[in-house]
């Protein structure tokens, strides 16, 4: 987390599982990447292993925690990351202002943290003129659970809020729902289990068998719903 509260981690591995997804939101996002990218509470690089091809100049992996920044370091050490992977303890405050990144990456780690217009304004101070902020973080209120709970979620979004979260230089250029398929697998987990954590086989069984439905699916609806959103703002060229 980037807020100064202790952040286990302990869903991270599991969901290092679900790749077909990663490779979805990935195809969403990659053409928006500039040469400097911040990733934003890289855990322990599960996600940096499908996000990042190596194209960029510089890849942060920006980790609070010691011990999940260990893990990244192990993979770059381990070439198993691009050469221009590297990562940085700290916040996003801690970045000096005068870096000029041009990607900020949040994926599913916005709603972690506790003043998330307050983030997203120091972020955007350290973009690049044209740079942008993305986040992907699960969607719908309504949908919020013993699971988003256990992990330190202290709200789920929709449109409306991120509009509200748009900084100040920075315009919303895309908002769109994701996994319009999978959301009935958080209603039942909302409404009848009430699990705290997934097991790996849900996950599987979602990352395999779901996700190549909510593809076509999300694409016949328009994204117009589903359980998670993604969000691209844009900072002003001048």
């Amino acid at each position: 987390m980037t807020d100064g509260k202790t952040y286990i981690g302990k869903e991270l591995a599991i969901f290092a599982h679900a790749i077909n997804w990663k490779r979805y939101y990935t195809s969403l996002i990659r053409p928006c990447f500039g040469e400097r990218v911040v990733e934003v509470g890289a855990g322990i690089g599960a996600t940096t292993l499908t996000v990042c091809d190596g194209t960029q100049e510089e890849w942060i992996c920006l980790e609070p925690d010691p011990i999940l920044r260990a893990e990244v370091n192990r993979l770059i050490a381990d070439g198993k990351l691009p050469a221009c992977c590297r990562t940085q303890g700290g916040f996003v405050s801690d970045i000096p202002l005068v870096s000029r990144i041009d990607t900020f990456l949040y994926i599913d780690v916005l709603e972690h943290i506790q003043d998330d217009r307050a983030e997203l304004q120091a972020a955007a101070a350290r973009l690049s003129p044209g740079g942008r902020l993305i986040v992907l973080s699960p969607a719908f209120n309504f949908l919020y659970s013993p699971f988003d709970h256990s992990i330190g979620h202290y709200r789920r979004y929709d449109k409306k809020m991120f509009h509200g979260l748009t900084p100040q230089e920075c315009k919303l250029e895309k908002t769109i729902y994701l996994d319009s398929v999978g959301i009935a697998t958080s209603l039942v987990n909302r409404l009848i289990l009430s699990q705290a954590m997934p097991t790996v086989s849900q996950i599987l069984f979602w990352d395999r068998k779901i996700i190549p439905v909510t593809k076509w699916f999300d694409r016949l609806t328009h994204y117009s719903f589903g359980r998670s959103l993604l969000g691209i703002w844009k900072k002003d060229e001048s």
